[in-house]
């Protein structure tokens, strides 16, 4: 119980530290209209690193801001787009190496390392929305690498884990692009929040050092979005 009640506390956390969301909050009404919806999203993702040897999936929080914007006569087909600012990919329970550090060494033993390469994406997709309020996407989606680090981890029983962080930004390539697909439903007859899946599958081999096996992000979302000030904005552009 006390995980789950863990998961609000950290999405607020996330808004309050990140600027982006904070302007895109205060300017919800401004952007919303009759063509545009603008939103948050955020959610959970499971992502690993194709070819990589004894990688798991790495689970983590993503959150960022969405615009469906209507540039068809056709209403129901609209171009999604935006920035998920908080989108951790990697992998997870991957076998500790050596650090070059003989106490290191010898207090991570048996432990796991977690790889975690943190990007900024930008999805851009056609989406259709049916009359079932069922929607589909697809697309491409860009990544700008912000930072990276392996995390060693070490379970000491009834004791405080043992962590230690080593900065690997060097060894990524800066850029990243794939395809990615989603599907979602829109609750409260097609206007309100919107709960939905979505698959990213990475094209670029993201490791730099090309002695190794080439390795390519993966991730699965699961999201919730919530339009920002677009009751209002409609409620503007009724008559009187």
């Amino acid at each position: 119980m006390k995980k789950y009640l863990l998961v609000p506390a950290f999405l607020l956390f996330s808004i309050a530290s990140n600027s982006q969301v904070i302007i895109s909050l205060l300017l919800g009404d401004k952007l919303n209209s009759g063509k545009v919806e603008f939103g948050l999203e955020g959610g959970f993702n499971w992502s690993t690193l194709k070819n990589l040897s004894e990688a798991k999936n790495l689970r983590s929080f993503n959150l960022g801001f969405y615009f469906d914007i209507k540039a068809f006569k056709d209403t129901a087909w609209m171009i999604n787009t935006g920035v998920i600012v908080k989108s951790p990919m990697g992998a997870g329970g991957l076998p500790v190496y050596s650090l070059n550090d003989a106490a290191l060494d010898s207090a991570f033993v048996g432990g796991i390392v977690n790889r975690k390469v943190r990007y900024f994406n930008v999805p851009l997709m056609i989406k259709y929305q049916f009359k079932n309020h069922i929607y589909a996407k697809a697309g491409v989606q860009l990544g700008l690498r912000a930072k990276a680090y392996d995390q060693f981890i070490k379970t000491v029983k009834d004791e405080d884990d043992l962590e230690y962080t080593i900065k690997t930004k060097d060894n990524y390539h800066p850029l990243d692009a794939g395809l990615a697909f989603g599907l979602g439903y829109r609750l409260i007859k097609g206007n309100g929040m919107n709960i939905g899946i979505q698959y990213y599958l990475g094209f670029v081999d993201v490791v730099i050092d090309d002695s190794s096996p080439s390795q390519f992000n993966r991730s699965f979302y699961l999201t919730a979005g919530i339009p920002i000030g677009k009751t209002k904005a409609t409620t503007a552009k009724e008559p009187n």
